[in-house]
């Protein structure tokens, strides 16, 4: 038999080597960290209760009061009042959380003076001041509560104020969709990043091809949450766990919310 190459074209028998260009990948890089951190905060787990932590409906009632004493206060003193039992409570907390829960209300903070900066080229600085106090104290206030606070216990909690169960049903079902729908993009972007082999020039069409695939993963969840809800005859009815008793610690903090509210009246009625 003679030899093979003489048999196949020429240019078929040149050996080839491939070597493709060098590109940087730190636009996937930074997209997936940006997921990774998400995750990550969705997931912090919640602060471990003590013995002075009050039961979840206890603590919304008292975040919500303290909010919205602290939005309708014209008196700084109280927002510093307000603000110094924010700060105790955030000194309690894990590095972690604390380090969220000043990320998130200084951003708020910045902000808002940043909106207000109007007001103080027009010689009102204490008013800028003011509402980025206000905005500090709430987020945190907001945030601690969320932070040292499960999920499941917030969602039980809602069931005592009467909230429905299609509205509890629809918070836990977007709080578990975020959680998947993030770990599917971050999927899409380590196999984005496994097969890129050589210069891509279109980094947005790629970032679109991984927001495609999450929109369809989205789609198929939908429905097949659907599908579920019918087959086992859905009517509004959502069986979850429920928060238990009320704790030691509640009367306290309702003592504490009074005296919070009588402070709040007696230097409102100092302004006046």
């Amino acid at each position: 038999m003679g030899d093979v190459r003489e048999t196949l074209p020429s240019w078929l028998a040149e050996p080839q080597t491939y070597e493709p260009t060098g590109d940087r990948d730190g636009f996937i890089a930074k997209s997936m960290l940006s997921v990774t951190s998400v995750l990550a905060q969705l997931r912090l787990d919640g602060v471990a209760a003590s013995a002075l932590s009050p039961s979840a409906p206890v603590k919304l009632v008292f975040a919500l009061a303290c909010i919205l004493m602290v939005s309708l206060s014209r008196n700084f003193a109280f927002v510093l009042v307000v603000l110094a039992g924010v700060l105790l409570r955030a000194a309690l907390m894990p590095r972690a959380a604390l380090a969220r829960l000043a990320s998130v209300a200084g951003l708020a903070a910045a902000l808002t003076l940043v909106l207000m900066l109007p007001a103080v080229l027009l010689g009102q600085p204490r008013s800028a001041i003011l509402m980025a106090g206000k905005a500090l104290v709430s987020t945190g206030i907001a945030m601690e509560v969320a932070l040292s606070t499960p999920a499941a216990e917030l969602t039980g909690a809602l069931a005592r104020f009467r909230v429905p169960d299609i509205v509890i049903l629809t918070l836990d079902l977007a709080l578990r969709s975020i959680v998947q729908l993030g770990e599917t993009a971050l999927e899409a972007l380590v196999a984005l990043r496994l097969r890129s082999v050589g210069r891509n020039p279109d980094k947005r069409g790629a970032m679109g091809g991984v927001g495609g695939v999450v929109l369809l993963k989205a789609a198929s969840a939908s429905q097949q949450t659907f599908d579920a809800m019918r087959c086992r005859g859905f009517e509004g009815e959502y069986a979850f766990e429920r928060t238990r008793g009320w704790r030691r610690a509640d009367a306290a903090w309702l003592v504490l919310l009074a005296l919070l509210v009588a402070t709040f009246a007696w230097l409102e009625g100092a302004i006046a």
